[in-house]
């Protein structure tokens, strides 16, 4: 959420910065809304003063005896107090109109992003591997031998219906593997503590990570009101929901394996065939608490920390730079990282890194306790998958895919396999 001090202050700067997000003059609806409200306050408060002067003056008014002007003053109290309630109701209304209208608009970008509409304005920012050169048609992951029988789209519509999958056998296993070793490398290597959360959150915890108000179409609500996260940056990031934290605890790093859940309700008839957008999915999700000066080298580092498992996994991929027009709604600044998919011909995301700056903080009231003294102020958070398990495990097997049908596994994999580094064309493990 923004600063409405910060938009009184400079609205020209405001208005910039979100027309190069596509809103123009935002500030306009906001500071007479702002004004408005802050008008009732000052009515309110001018009303209560009133209220009180007179009631000081009803007991004087009855103890001289003087009952004309004992009726007019309790007459006025009576008037002044429907007058601060209506006043009070006024300016409440004011501010959740004031706040609804904030929570609805994205964060301001850094200036250093490039401007653009789509993905094609992207700028790409590294490189690393090249893609294998194949000596026959490669395919995409659902239609090579090895991995059909274990990878059941029938099963999953005839469970839950389009976009879900029944994974067996090595296929399963596989998938399980690259979830292990995700973890063990964010743990034991990039110093990030493992976390495990709820996949069902509170309402105002899907407000305060930005999904709610303005996304809910896009994820699923209980009967009871509870959430299903679309990742486990909702719980991770709000763990200093309402807090004020030391700054010597800072930067907090986490790292959750969890089942994520998207109704993909803006993707219709996108990437329909394959793993590669599922309702129901599993991701290994990175967040950062940080102080403020701190935050733009986390983006970095995080940014790293993904990077690190596709090189382990000998996985070709490129990292770009979201401009304007593609960046997420709560994101300052974000980085793609599109590993190489050869049934497809090109590289697809794998992960997402983002820094939020206070955006988020200051939905969840989320501040840190300066250590030299002062006021609290809001810390900074950032999240990145670190990775996707089901777009790493469709990346894995269609750059492992031999011509015999099939997959030779990652180095990395073997050990989290029992020693296997082969998934035979007739879907077993060797």
């Amino acid at each position: 959420m923004h600063d409405i001090r910060a938009i009184r202050e400079n609205p020209a700067a405001f208005d910039a910065a979100m027309a190069r997000r596509g809103l123009e003059q935002a500030s306009d609806e906001i500071l007479a809304l702002d004004e408005a409200r802050r008008a009732c306050i000052h009515a309110a408060e001018t009303a209560q003063a009133e209220q009180n002067s007179a009631s000081k003056d009803v007991g004087a008014a009855k103890a001289r005896g003087d009952e004309a002007e004992f009726d007019r003053l309790r007459a006025l109290v009576s008037d002044k107090k429907s007058e601060v309630a209506r006043m009070q109701a006024e300016a409440k209304d004011l501010d959740q109109r004031l706040t609804d209208l904030l929570m609805g608009l994205p964060n301001l970008p850094l200036d250093e992003i490039p401007d653009g509409q789509d993905e094609a304005d992207n700028v790409e920012i590294h490189r690393w591997g090249t893609p294998a050169s194949f000596d026959f048609p490669p395919k995409e992951h659902f239609e090579i031998p090895g991995v059909i029988p274990g990878m059941d789209f029938e099963a999953g519509a005839k469970l839950s219906g389009a976009r879900f999958v029944v994974m067996q056998g090595a296929v399963a296993r596989i998938h399980r593997a690259l979830a292990q070793f995700m973890l063990d490398t964010h743990i034991d290597e990039n110093g990030l503590l493992e976390t495990w959360t709820p996949v069902l959150v509170r309402e105002d915890m899907m407000y305060g990570t930005g999904n709610l108000p303005k996304f809910g179409e896009d994820s699923y609500q209980t009967t009871n009101g509870w959430w299903l996260v679309p990742t486990a940056e909702v719980t991770l990031t709000n763990l200093v929901h309402g807090d004020t934290v030391d700054e010597a605890t800072l930067p907090r790093r986490y790292a959750a394996h969890t089942q994520c859940f998207r109704s993909e309700a803006g993707s219709a008839g996108k990437d329909t065939a394959g793993m590669l957008r599922q309702h129901q999915f599993e991701k290994v999700e990175m967040v950062s608490i940080t102080h403020p000066d701190h935050s733009r080298a986390e983006l970095d580092r995080m940014t790293g920390c993904a990077q690190g498992i596709l090189e382990c996994l000998g996985l070709p991929y490129r990292t770009v730079v979201l401009c304007t027009g593609d960046m997420g709604f709560g994101a300052r600044r974000t980085h793609d990282i599109e590993v190489w998919l050869p049934g497809q011909n090109t590289y697809r995301e794998i992960s997402s890194v983002s820094l939020c700056g206070e955006f988020q903080a200051r939905r969840m009231n989320a501040r840190f306790r300066p250590a030299g003294g002062g006021k609290p102020q809001f810390v900074h958070t950032l999240n990145g998958s670190g990775l996707a398990v089901g777009r790493c495990l469709i990346a894995v097997l269609e750059n492992g895919q031999q011509a015999d049908g099939s997959v030779a596994l990652p180095a990395v994999l073997h050990p989290y396999l029992g020693g296997r580094s082969l998934l035979q064309a007739d879907g077993t493990l060797v």
